[in-house]
């Protein structure tokens, strides 16, 4: 269960980096071909960006260096409350796709809340 955990853990890493740095430093060029782009003011997306970039650190950096484990719970469970926003998001712009991938993505991030909590915390 912890390799299943730490699997997961590092790549959502490698998807919520990638995803806020397009937020926070690709926005303008990636805006114009999303159009749920518009739901939120640009400083909203930011804000988004650099929460999911310091949530990429979050889910492994704690816990790799058994340094305040419980930033990496946080910080999963932060990404699993922003995935809902997400399906907000792109529900309202009839986006199914995405409206999928945010949902698969906000239940592994619970599923890492809840395998670092229940199944396999790290001590």
């Amino acid at each position: 269960m912890n390799i299943l955990l730490w699997v997961l853990q590092v790549l959502a890493a490698f998807v919520y980096g990638a995803s806020g740095i397009m937020k926070v430093f690709m926005f303008k060029k990636i805006s114009h071909d999303v159009p749920s782009f518009g739901a939120l003011p640009r400083g909203a997306w930011t804000a988004l960006g650099i929460l999911e970039l310091i949530c990429t650190i979050g889910l492994v950096v704690p816990a790799a260096f058994h340094w305040r484990p419980q930033l990496t719970i946080l910080a999963a469970a932060l990404l699993a409350v922003e995935s809902l926003v997400f399906i907000w998001v792109h529900v309202k712009y009839h986006e199914m796709t995405s409206v999928i991938l945010s949902a698969v993505l906000g239940l592994v991030m619970a599923f890492i809340v809840y395998g670092r909590v229940v199944l396999r915390p790290i001590v």
